[in-house]
């Protein structure tokens, strides 16, 4: 499986929901097939509410996970 890392501390909302949707879109189909994720590091608490709402509202599925002064947010697909 591809893993593809997005690192947007610093950027805050609507550029870190704009940055994520530019990847989930170029790579769609191999997260649907479950041959790819993305992973994004935010430090934008806002980005932990807004990109999974969005991509859920795709179909995508997103995990998000708290780190030390970031968030962790995977999006993946599959079943």
């Amino acid at each position: 499986m591809q893993t593809i890392d997005i690192d947007i501390r610093g950027q805050i909302c609507p550029s870190c929901l704009l940055l994520t949707l530019k990847e989930v879109n170029q790579n769609s189909s191999a997260i649907r097939e479950g041959n790819a994720e993305i992973v994004v590091t935010t430090d934008d608490r806002q980005a932990t509410a807004t990109i999974p709402a969005t991509v859920g509202r795709m179909g995508f599925r997103t995990e998000v996970t708290r780190l030390d002064a970031a968030y962790r947010i995977r999006v993946f697909g599959g079943d």
